[in-house]
């Protein structure tokens, strides 16, 4: 199932199945759409994470958008980019997959980790730290690599500054790929079963409660927005784990059984409503600062659980046409979803102190940058060389 010529999978670049899903493309390109615009809030919503750039302006209802965004579009994302996973593999053999999946995620991922990322990270010093400026290669050998001594006064989010930023995805992704070549090298893929029941609602409950249960236990040690440096190199937020990597497993087992194709629209319309209607209790419930926390977490799973499922059953039933715009749109979602952040954060300098608001800026940064990171990869994907990675 899935694409036609070399189409990206998810935002992963891996060529799908035989036959269209033109729904996953438009599930695709709103999501990297809901990725633009929540990191294009980091600099306008209530103060607590880092980002590149900042303002003294916050909007307090963003935060709930952060929150309700950060419980789902991951996992999905993963879940995704599980479910085409197995057909490249069969497609391309071991040797072909990981040569591919090194080339798409560990060039990007070099590229960004010694050159991209540095840049924002020495504007950030230089705009936001209050050390006074220094030039660039003492920035970046001393406080990027952390060759200098750290400052008394540093004051995060970690010394030193290097760092995959929002690549940690790939990074995951190209983990993921390869883990996944290494134990179909000892074990024979199982066999497409199309015709196989799809889960019913007592098992989709028991998968959801228990991913509630290990990241419920993982978050004793691992807090929401914890970062660790799993193995001294992969940029991991383990609070997040249990979560993202069910979903991406759900997606390996979804793909050999056509699930994508065949979930019931009504049981899907009823997940999609579950997921909708705790996101809509979460906003309102925030609003009037009344969450219970102590259920955040089952909470958080269900509303994953809901829109995981919901969501594509949902665009499959009314969006699973495709025009030319929309398929040169879905082409692009890898690359933009590599390029958004830096293009976020040229925008929100290049509209500083216009003194509209923190809201009317969110909102124009949100339009700005989708429309040059669109672009832009449309643009790059024609240069030679970059097509295959791109």
């Amino acid at each position: 199932m899935g694409g036609i010529g070399d189409r990206p999978e998810a935002l992963t670049g891996i060529r799908e199945k035989e036959s269209r899903l033109a729904f996953i493309d438009t599930v695709r390109i709103a999501l990297v759409m809901l990725v633009i615009a929540h990191h294009a809030g980091q600099a306008y919503g209530p103060t607590g994470g880092w980002w590149a750039f900042q303002e003294n302006a916050r909007a307090d209802w963003l935060g709930p958008f952060f929150t309700v965004n950060r419980s789902f579009f991951m996992s999905l994302f993963f879940f995704i980019s599980g479910y085409f996973m197995p057909g490249a593999l069969d497609r391309k053999g071991t040797k072909q997959f990981v040569g591919d999946r090194i080339r798409r995620f560990g060039i990007p991922l070099l590229v960004f980790f010694f050159l991209v990322i540095p840049v924002m990270h020495y504007f950030y010093y230089l705009n936001f730290r209050g050390y006074g400026p220094i030039p660039f290669l003492d920035y970046y050998g001393g406080y990027y690599f952390g060759f200098a001594a750290r400052p008394g006064d540093w004051s995060g989010p970690a010394w030193p500054e290097m760092n995959f930023g929002h690549l940690w995805f790939i990074e995951h992704l190209l983990v993921y790929a390869c883990a996944y070549a290494l134990w179909r090298r000892f074990r024979k893929p199982v066999p497409e079963d199309p015709g196989s029941a799809v889960p019913g609602t007592f098992k989709i409950i028991l998968f959801t409660l228990a991913i509630a249960a290990v990241t419920l236990v993982v978050r004793i040690w691992y807090p929401i927005d914890r970062w660790s440096a799993f193995l001294g190199f992969i940029q991991t937020a383990f609070a997040d784990v249990p979560r993202d990597l069910g979903w991406f497993a759900a997606g390996v087992i979804a793909y050999r059984k056509n699930w994508l194709v065949r979930f019931p629209a009504r049981a899907g319309y009823a997940w999609c409503a579950v997921g909708t209607a705790l996101a809509a209790i979460y906003y309102l419930l925030a609003a009037l600062k009344l969450f219970p926390y102590v259920v955040y977490v089952p909470w958080e799973s269900f509303l994953c659980t809901g829109l995981c499922i919901g969501i594509p059953v949902v665009f499959r039933e009314f969006m699973d046409r495709q025009g030319r715009a929309a398929r040169e749109l879905a082409l692009c979602t890898y690359g933009v979803y590599l390029f958004h952040v830096p293009i976020i954060v040229a925008v929100e300098y290049a509209i500083a102190g216009a003194g509209f608001g923190p809201t009317v800026t969110f909102f124009l940064v949100v339009i700005m940058a989708s429309a040059v990171s669109f672009m832009s990869v449309y643009v790059l994907r024609r240069l030679p060389g970059l097509k295959s990675i791109l």
